[in-house]
């Protein structure tokens, strides 16, 4: 498959042929996987205190006739802490059980739990080409709500990786007909439920996806474009390719990026 060389004019200047990463038949199902396996190892762990509920002092003797035993007084069995007491007589309240107040929990969350998900390494690269291959598929972007031009897919010549300056990169994205994306990224749309009170008043969409060869002055220009991100070939996974698990964000590769694809044999 050739694809089109576009400079930071939005001629054509060329055309190279893709390498096999962008061969791969496009399994969603394969994706959705990568992309739940990745959110699950940024999953932060959870758990309560282990000694919570459970520091007072509640022993209470079950045997007949023991001091403090609670046989002959008319009370249940249930673990109960001193509040006071007169001679035999004890100031009881219940404690430590799930069903008492300040007691422990039933089932606590707990640190140790695994939350993480495991994937095969082959089935990773898969789902990571599969998801490459997508993101050159028109009708995949439309499907995923992007409005791409009428020239799309391409790729953006190797000069444009030296911009180092957002409004470059900006007008960059004007020139080649993304500017429908700036402003999906920038749309805020409220959410309802509790996620306003958390600092979550806004979504943000995502946006297009630029991806270079090596270390460039564009990984820095392009932080501040809202809903956009930008990476190194090497560092591509299926998130970035696939937010939420849907195949299809629009991705532009500069020529580096590809030559490093053919090369490196990266991914397969």
């Amino acid at each position: 498959m050739k694809v089109n060389i576009i400079d930071k004019t939005g001629k054509v200047t060329g055309n190279v042929e893709l390498p096999p990463q962008f061969d791969e038949p496009v399994r969603p199902d394969l994706i959705e996987r990568a992309v739940i396996a990745i959110q699950s190892h940024n999953r932060q762990r959870e758990g309560g205190f282990p000694e919570a509920g459970k520091r007072p002092s509640t022993r209470v003797s079950k045997r007949r006739h023991d001091y403090r035993g609670c046989y002959g007084i008319g009370i249940s069995r249930v673990p109960r802490k001193i509040l006071s007491r007169r001679g035999t007589r004890m100031n009881w309240q219940g404690a430590l059980t799930p069903g008492t107040v300040g007691g422990r929990r039933s089932h606590p969350l707990k640190a140790e739990k695994k939350h993480w998900q495991e994937l095969n390494k082959k089935e990773r690269k898969k789902a990571l080409r599969s998801a490459i291959a997508a993101s050159l598929d028109k009708e995949f972007a439309a499907s995923r709500g992007h409005k791409v031009p009428e020239q799309y897919p391409f790729i953006i010549e190797k000069g444009i990786e030296k911009f180092a300056k957002t409004k470059d990169v900006v007008s960059l994205l004007k020139v080649l007909g993304f500017e429908d994306e700036l402003t999906r990224s920038k749309q805020k749309n409220v959410r309802s439920g509790k996620g306003k009170g958390r600092t979550r008043k806004y979504s943000k969409r995502k946006g297009v996806l630029l991806v270079v060869g090596n270390d460039a002055d564009l990984i820095k220009a392009s932080k501040n474009i809202p809903g956009a991100d930008i990476c190194k070939v090497n560092e591509l996974n299926a998130e970035l390719l696939a937010p939420g698990g849907v195949p299809g964000r629009v991705t532009l590769y500069t020529e580096d990026a590809i030559a490093a694809l053919k090369k490196e044999e990266l991914f397969m």
